[in-house]
């Protein structure tokens, strides 16, 4: 007997869902989740969250994907809990424990000393359970396995660290941070700043490029919509998360030479209105006020080129 089909779901042009993560969930089961709740086939996030952490998990449906890049990059914010006195090989609680220590000594002075060395311009050393990958394996699987690669120390920023608590042994740091830094790897390493052992017990990430906790909706929130058939007013336009970036009008003529991906000439005044320097991006819109891409300064013209487009529907 023939299988009735399924009623064929309209897929929306594109826009952004800001998820508020429930522990216990990796990133990539909240996409599944999102596409079965809401019907839609492109979906992707922007900045994956380990399975024990909360919070802020930007997620772009259609278009919005191809703007994915510039939040995956963005600034983030983190409030975690560490643990003194013990250390785990994840980093964080979820971990076997391979290392003990006398943490009674550490005072809130002594680890509030020790932030100094953490801020600003870093080199950090990711944890070995990290997504990073080595020959294409990613690390985590390397290490289930027992065995531990060096690995490369990398470059990230530190914008703000600050003790939100103190609870001896536990004590809390709120975090504004760049891409690519490890909050599991602040905690190991600060205990061994201050003498002993740490590690991470608790992450919510409470700020992602422009993604903030308070209006963030958790799936469950996002059901209840659907089955109003309403989820689509958790739906934030793809514009509203680059509002970091200063923006420009277009006249008919070079709205479709943008829409082309043709570069079009920036005038003194668009210039001096922005005060874009060479590489940095704007938004771009129509003479109807539709936003219709982000293009970079490139001031030998001087030029506006597209960077990413929004095709027409």
């Amino acid at each position: 007997m023939k299988q009735p089909q399924r009623p064929q779901v309209p897929q929306i042009s594109g826009g952004f869902l800001n998820i508020n993560k429930d522990p216990g969930m990796t990133s990539m089961d909240v996409l599944r989740q999102i596409k079965r709740i809401t019907g839609q086939k492109k979906v992707g996030h922007g900045g994956t969250l380990d399975p024990d952490a909360t919070g802020v998990l930007p997620v772009a449906i259609g278009k919005a994907t191809r703007f994915l890049e510039l939040v995956l990059t963005g600034r983030k914010t983190y409030v975690i809990t560490v643990k003194l006195g013990f250390a785990t090989n994840t980093y964080d609680a979820s971990g076997e424990m391979t290392e003990t220590s006398d943490a009674s000594g550490v005072t809130r002075e002594s680890v509030e000393a020790a932030l100094d060395a953490f801020r600003g311009d870093i080199k950090q050393v990711p944890p070995m359970f990290s997504a990073l990958k080595r020959d294409g394996v990613p690390l985590y699987k390397l290490a289930r396995q027992g065995i531990e690669v060096e690995r490369e120390a990398r470059p990230v920023t530190v914008y703000r660290l600050e003790i939100a608590s103190w609870e001896h042994p536990d004590f809390g740091l709120e975090i504004d941070c760049s891409s690519g830094f490890y909050a599991r790897s602040l905690a190991h390493d600060l205990g061994a700043a201050v003498g002993t052992h740490a590690h991470l017990t608790t992450l919510v990430r409470t700020k992602a490029s422009g993604f903030e906790i308070g209006p963030a909706v958790t799936l469950e929130d996002l059901e209840t919509l659907s089955t109003e058939d309403r989820w689509q007013d958790a739906i934030l336009p793809i514009d509203a998360v680059l509002a970091n970036l200063p923006s420009v009008a277009m006249n008919p003529l070079t709205e479709d030479q943008i829409r082309n991906g043709q570069s079009v000439r920036a005038t003194s005044k668009e210039v001096d209105g922005t005060g874009v320097h060479e590489g940095d991006l704007v938004r771009v819109y129509d003479s109807e006020g539709s936003f219709i891409a982000t293009a970079q300064y490139d001031p030998t013209g001087p030029w506006w080129k597209p960077d990413k487009v929004i095709s027409p529907v």
